[in-house]
């Protein structure tokens, strides 16, 4: 009685998944995105803060005062000089572009403060049945 050989199929079996764990982190970057730099924060705990706010149309507010980048960046050298351990919360629309949000957060990171947090809104409670 003859038995079937199994090695070349094993063989094969092999090498389509030496050639499958090559490609396959090649097929997530397939997507082009063209991503903003900025450099990294540090995370925060429960601290009182400043609220920097964007909006969606990209104007930026420091408190409830409307102002540019380079304001922003100057007022929170100041408020570092008086409080060393000052925090940001980041407060922006979902509707936001992303490279406008690291913009500010490279504002903040350059004002020399590496405390910053967003805000978000709380994710609806589930209904139950």
């Amino acid at each position: 009685m003859s038995e079937i050989n199994v090695t070349p199929l094993v063989d094969v079996m092999l090498v389509l998944l030496t050639i499958f764990m090559i490609t396959a982190p090649f097929l997530l970057q397939s997507v082009k995105v063209k991503l903003p730099q900025t450099a990294p924060v540090a995370t925060l705990k429960n601290e009182p803060a400043l609220v920097v706010t964007v909006q969606l149309d990209g104007k930026t507010s420091l408190g409830k005062e409307e102002i540019d980048l380079l304001t922003l960046e100057a007022r929170l050298k100041g408020v570092l000089e008086k409080s060393p351990e000052v925090a940001v919360q980041l407060r922006a629309d979902t509707g936001v572009p992303y490279g406008r949000i690291t913009e500010v957060m490279a504002a903040v990171s350059r004002a020399g403060i590496a405390k910053l947090t967003f805000i978000t809104a709380s994710a609806p409670a589930a209904k139950k049945p």
